[in-house]
């Protein structure tokens, strides 16, 4: 049995034996986990592999970068990526494989590629849009109808931002004197409890939607980096199944996040949501304006067709008119004239009857029938036409054709009998 070695001689021993025949540096692609910085400005952390199923650990390194190499390193992989250097993020680095007899394995960053990082942050957003695609949920917000007068909106940012200030600003000042009604929802808009304190201030919008027409998610300001809390599977399906339509103004112009991508519409600042707001009310005032020219100048035509055809109604009345009264006329003068021969037929019927009544008359009349020789026995002034009213001496008078006379009754019979 060889002497036994002490523990620091092992270790001298894999130190060296490392040393020699190792490379001098590795790219290698992992996890970060556990970033510190302590006061000297040395970083330490702790590089992981996770199994992309089960999430379960595969692998572990610690890892240190020195301060005078993490201050360049940082600024440009925050710079380049819009991200900050924090636990959670895949990278790409150059290491330096080291062996303390003391501290152990280690890694000592040399250098960092930022691009590797931006394909790994797009990938990850690809796959939450997707995702999200295979959900049905993606483009629901968009599909929204936007209000034709977008005035009561509901308003998540920080209530500090200068960018909410911006935009109440520019909605108040607007040049068409349009009237808004806003109310902040206050949220975190960076760090890790913007993704919890953003839901909960749409979970306090969904609780009254009735009394809201539109919700903007706005940040004044601030590093790119902060976006990558928007870049969340968990807020981006909230937005895009929000049954308001949501406006972003959280970036610049050149970022985009995932909520951008499940919004209604995304702008790049807060000023530009408030102008999209107010744009959409100028457009409805003009479309409704023309609606009203539009409707004025159709009353009027219609007005001017009607009462053109008034006009030609009246026109032809009065051509009627003069129509049925000439043939009402000629009507009234064929009953005239018909009356008029009627009336005279009928008079000279009546005449004729008349004249044979006067014939009659004439031919019956006692003055006649005086001259034809006969006479008229008057008792008392009375005529008498039944023998036996008289009495033997009762005294008549005779009325002649010319004169009368008086005689004595010397007897009656049935018979006429007259004394002389």
């Amino acid at each position: 049995m060889n002497s036994p070695l002490t523990l620091y001689e092992l270790n001298s021993l894999v130190r060296q034996s490392l040393s020699h025949s190792l490379p001098a540096t590795y790219w290698i692609q992992a996890e970060l986990s556990d970033v510190r910085t302590n006061y000297s400005g040395h970083c330490y952390l702790e590089f992981v592999q996770k199994d992309e199923r089960g999430n379960r650990f595969l692998a572990k390194a610690r890892g240190v970068i020195w301060a005078n190499v993490f201050s360049l390193l940082r600024m440009a992989f925050e710079e380049a990526t819009g991200q900050m250097f924090t636990s959670g993020i895949k990278v790409l680095v150059n290491v330096s494989v080291t062996f303390h007899e003391l501290y152990g394995y280690s890694l000592t960053v040399n250098d960092i590629d930022p691009s590797y990082t931006v394909g790994d942050m797009a990938r990850r957003r690809r796959e939450i849009l997707q995702r999200l695609e295979e959900e049905g949920i993606l483009h629901m917000n968009k599909e929204l109808d936007f209000p034709l007068l977008p005035q009561r909106i509901a308003v998540i940012s920080s209530a500090t931002a200068a960018g909410y200030g911006d935009f109440c600003n520019q909605l108040r000042g607007n040049a068409y004197g349009f009237v808004f009604y806003t109310r902040l929802f206050p949220a975190l808009m960076q760090g890790e409890r913007t993704e919890a304190s953003v839901i909960a201030a749409l979970d306090a919008i969904y609780a009254e939607q009735e009394q809201w027409d539109a919700v903007v998610i706005i940040r004044g300001g601030g590093a790119t980096s902060d976006l990558a809390a928007f870049d969340s599977y968990l807020l981006a399906a909230n937005c895009a199944q929000f049954p308001l339509p949501i406006i972003t103004g959280i970036g610049h112009e050149r970022d985009d996040t995932v909520i951008d991508s499940v919004a209604h519409l995304r702008v790049k600042t807060p000023t530009a949501a408030a102008e999209a707001i107010i744009d959409r009310c100028r457009r409805t005032a003009v479309f409704t304006d023309d609606c009203f020219a539009r409707i004025v100048t159709q009353v009027e035509l219609r007005l001017t067709q009607e009462n053109d055809r008034l006009q030609a109604y009246a026109r032809q009345i009065n051509t009627h008119i003069v129509q049925r009264i000439l043939s009402a006329r000629h009507r009234l003068d064929r009953l005239q004239l018909r009356t008029d021969m009627n009336v005279r037929r009928r008079i000279e019927q009546a005449t004729h009857r008349l004249e044979l009544l006067a014939h009659r008359l004439q031919a019956s009349s006692p003055e006649r029938l005086l001259r034809l020789g006969y006479s008229i026995a008057l008792k008392d002034g009375h005529a008498v036409t039944h023998a036996s009213s008289l009495r033997p001496g009762d005294s008549l008078t005779l009325r002649l054709a010319t004169g009368e006379a008086t005689v004595i009754v010397s007897s009656t019979s049935t018979t006429h009998t007259y004394g002389n």
